[in-house]
């Protein structure tokens, strides 16, 4: 998977909402009221990333987890990334 272009970064990022860019990742917090909440995410995060086979970085704070995702092969950007992003909002 090739590694996206600025101006093709800037227009999926765009189309997607709590999503912000940092550096060579896109990077979202979701708050989920309480520690099961966030651990709750988490778990429906699995099934997802699985099935793409590719996996995001996921820090969890009590009741906010934090969900970063690149595409490590690439160094950077990549379709797969914007497309697990997708994904995990779809999840509610």
């Amino acid at each position: 998977m090739a590694r996206l272009e600025e101006e093709q970064i800037e227009e999926r990022l765009s189309a997607l909402e709590g999503w912000n860019r940092e550096g060579d990742a896109i990077v979202a917090e979701r708050e989920c009221g309480d520690f099961a909440g966030s651990v709750d995410l988490v778990n429906r995060i699995l099934p997802v990333a699985e099935e793409m086979n590719h996996h995001p970085d996921l820090a969890i704070s009590w009741a906010t987890v934090t969900i970063t995702i690149t595409t490590h092969s690439e160094g950077g950007l990549t379709d797969n990334d914007f497309e697990l992003a997708k994904g995990i909002d779809a999840l509610g």
